[in-house]
């Protein structure tokens, strides 16, 4: 009997466990994705073209046989599988609030056609790394201990060389056109880029990865963020590749940790996406009213008149990513400088991210905010210039991003006069710091 593989954060075709179990069976396999219309409305402009260029890869490497359809997941799946007479519809399993959700609804329309959920986007499925007594850890140190303990298998066998695809043209089910926004992407989509892409990070940038990896200006992070998001390389592939030996890939493997620690928290403590994981955070006083409005525009247009905030903040509106030390003081800056929510900040960053990431994004942001696991102390409130100056020393990174400081002898603005055109500070840093700290203290 068929099969169903339902592809979703996993647009790949090696080192895919649902792939190979829903090969397992001989059957034919139909290849499908359903492009679901609240995903695609809370998605920017660029997710929305990354994945849509991901589908377009993925279709080419399946010789065409990939069906696209749109529609409410638990309507379009149980049609498809009932049309094709499938035994079972397998997926890589989703751990994040709405995807739970919508599993469980897909599962109650399939009936008695199991959905079968083999794998995960992350090297150490959510819920598995516990302490003793079973509960989650709340803080990074020991759960990353504990994850190493956990470990991981090799990368899985491709079902791909042996699975019989199912010619979705057989079927009568609607088949939509894959998105495509036509928002332009520094970035190349699809399984063949991502492995590229890995290949040139660990021969030419991983032995460096610990040392570079802060520095904004220099070519320095491997840019795997969104393929990691899409599932257009797992995780286990990239470990695979790192020396146990070497600082750079020892680095790297913590960040995939922190990746899957965030997932882990959002999957135990689902309210945290919107929510301060914190509630002691709730009372905060945060500004709101139309000053508040006109900082938080002149943030997201990076023209607050601070050097390194305003290049993070332009680098993000105009290519869909900024480097990871970047987004932590634009982050401080709107939370603590400017008093504004942390959630402002986050819908921006979901809004024009490619690597948008609820896990990432949300709890990134509240650990800038104090308010999440493992968070910044409340009183560690970045200085938006030393820190500028610290990472970006030579100004690189502000010149390529603020044109009107290219021609300025100090990018950091620290001497010398404010070229014509580049605006003034909007905020005291200074007195924003003191005012931060009273706030918090009041709580």
């Amino acid at each position: 009997m068929p099969t169903v593989l339902w592809f979703r954060r996993d647009l790949r075709l090696h080192d895919h466990p649902a792939l190979a179990a829903a090969a397992r069976d001989d059957g034919e396999v139909l290849a499908c994705f359903v492009v679901d219309p609240r995903l695609e409305a809370s998605s920017g402009r660029r997710r929305l073209q990354f994945l849509g260029d991901s589908l377009r890869r993925l279709r080419d490497d399946l010789d065409g046989r990939l069906l696209v359809t749109r529609g409410r997941p638990e309507t379009r799946i149980s049609r498809i599988a009932e049309e094709i007479g499938a035994s079972s519809v397998h997926v890589s399993e989703d751990f994040a609030p709405y995807g739970v959700r919508r599993d469980e609804r897909v599962r109650a329309a399939l009936g008695s056609v199991p959905l079968v959920a083999t794998g995960s986007p992350y090297l150490v499925s959510p819920g598995r790394v516990v302490k003793k007594d079973g509960s989650p850890y709340r803080v990074f140190t020991p759960f990353l201990r504990e994850w190493r303990e956990v470990g991981w298998p090799a990368p899985a066998t491709s079902g791909a060389a042996v699975a019989r695809w199912l010619d979705p043209a057989r079927l009568r089910t609607a088949r939509c056109e894959i998105p495509d926004p036509g928002a332009a992407l520094d970035v190349a989509a699809g399984e063949a880029a991502a492995r590229r892409q890995w290949k040139a990070f660990v021969h030419n940038g991983l032995h460096r990865y610990s040392h570079d990896r802060d520095r904004p200006g220099v070519a320095g992070t491997s840019r795997m963020s969104a393929h990691l998001k899409f599932g257009s390389i797992h995780p286990r592939t990239l470990a695979a590749d790192l020396d146990p030996r070497g600082a750079g890939a020892q680095a790297f493997l913590r960040e995939l940790a922190f990746r899957d620690f965030y997932a882990d928290v959002l999957h135990h403590w689902p309210a945290s996406a919107w929510r301060n994981w914190n509630e002691h955070f709730d009372g905060i006083q945060t500004d709101a009213g139309p000053e508040a409005e006109r900082r938080f525009a002149a943030w997201k247009a990076g023209l607050t008149g601070f050097p390194f905030v305003d290049a993070g903040m332009r680098q993000l509106r105009e290519t869909g990513f900024m480097h990871n030390r970047v987004r932590m003081i634009v982050a401080s800056f709107l939370v603590k400088d400017l008093h504004l929510p942390w959630q402002w900040g986050a819908a921006w960053f979901l809004d024009q991210l490619v690597d948008g990431d609820m896990a990432n994004n949300q709890h990134g942001w509240q650990w800038c905010a104090g308010s999440g696991t493992d968070a910044a102390p409340y009183f560690r409130i970045f200085n938006p210039i030393t820190q500028g100056e610290r990472f970006d020393p030579s100004g690189d990174y502000i010149r390529r991003w603020v044109p009107e400081l290219r021609s300025a002898d100090d990018a950091h603005l620290r001497k010398g006069e404010r070229p014509q055109g580049y605006p003034a500070p909007i905020v005291d840093h200074g007195a924003e710091r003191a005012e931060a700290l009273r706030r918090y203290q009041s709580i």
